[in-house]
């Protein structure tokens, strides 16, 4: 047991965004709103609360925390704001903790 010694008042700053990540994702409708999304695929507000249970003010602020803890990218084009899965920077962040799971446990 690698106890002792162990410096624990902080993370890899690598592993920071993790926190926003895991907060956003941990919200039963959130994971709901990021599983509607197809590979490639972008949708604005009123797509995803017409397949909703939720009002579309309350599906915006969801899309608005997925975005700030940048699980989804945004573009608005007119007076539609498009949404979109941030694939890369995702793939990015939990293969961070996916390699220390690798590499130390």
């Amino acid at each position: 047991m690698k106890l002792f010694g162990t410096n624990i008042s902080s993370i890899p700053p690598e592993w920071k965004p993790l926190a926003r990540v895991f907060a956003a994702l941990g919200d039963e409708h959130r994971q709901r709103i990021l599983l509607l999304f197809e590979k490639g695929e972008r949708l604005n507000v009123g797509q995803i609360a017409a397949v909703s249970t939720l009002a579309r003010s309350t599906v915006s602020h969801h899309l608005q925390i997925l975005h700030k803890a940048s699980v989804l990218c945004s573009e608005k084009i007119g007076k539609e704001v498009w949404f979109w899965i941030n694939r890369n920077w995702l793939e990015k962040t939990l293969g961070n903790v996916l390699n220390y799971v690798q590499q130390n446990c």
